[in-house]
């Protein structure tokens, strides 16, 4: 499993993660724009967040009427997940494993699959297995949304990449968590996930982490695709 322990050290001893239990804002705008622009209701959608962590974007959809599935490495997101879902009264099923090992589902079985930072600590064997299931899972009329860490402008991956770099193409290791992350360009993202997907909506953004009490400002992308033809 990709980085299990750093992932579980993580969830044991925050550093990077937070304690929130409600969606983003760049997550809760996205909805908006499938239920406005697009014309769907998320009640009626069976969903698989892959990454789930603590359960923050989960439970709150199934909260909304969806049916939920996450996929988390480590045992102590997991617990924290259930036990928020059971306080709420959402009815969400996690599931341990990787993203980036062969998913225990159906084909063209989820009408969303929601990626939020968490398979930009794939390795690219890894990513590959990721795109491919999710490509396969996914229904025909299905999205995918991803927040992916964008290398462009970001002055803090530059950093990184250069000081602390890791094995693979725009990777490096977070010091402090030991993390390997990868980093994307906008040509580069276009064309590792054009191999499966069409790019319906794309934007850059910008937030603030902390880590260890230090501020530091990081981009991303946010991506809306649908299954290519």
């Amino acid at each position: 499993m990709a980085q299990k322990k750093v992932w579980e050290k993580e969830y044991q001893n925050p550093k990077l993660v937070t304690g929130y239990d409600k969606p983003q804002a760049f997550f809760l705008k996205f909805l908006k724009y499938i239920k406005k622009d697009l014309g769907l209701n998320l009640g009626n959608f069976r969903i698989l967040d892959l990454g789930s962590g603590t359960g923050r974007n989960a439970n709150y959809l199934a909260q909304k009427g969806a049916q939920v599935i996450g996929i988390e490495i480590s045992d102590t997101a997991i617990n924290l997940a259930k036990n928020r879902a059971k306080e709420i009264g959402a009815e969400t099923k996690y599931i341990k494993q990787s993203i980036g090992e062969k998913y225990p589902f159906d084909d063209k079985s989820f009408d969303l699959v929601v990626d939020i930072t968490s398979s930009n600590s794939l390795d690219e064997n890894e990513r590959e297995i990721y795109l491919s299931e999710v490509f396969r899972v996914l229904k025909k009329d299905g999205i995918f949304f991803v927040r992916a860490l964008c290398k462009d402008g970001d002055k803090n991956a530059k950093f990184l990449l250069k000081n602390n770099s890791g094995k693979e193409k725009d990777t490096y290791i977070m010091p402090e968590t030991c993390l390997v992350e990868r980093v994307f360009s906008k040509d580069d993202f276009i064309q590792i996930y054009s191999k499966y997907f069409k790019i319906l909506k794309m934007e850059k953004t910008e937030s603030y982490s902390t880590i260890n009490n230090r501020q530091f400002k990081r981009n991303f992308w946010l991506v809306t695709l649908i299954p290519g033809q």
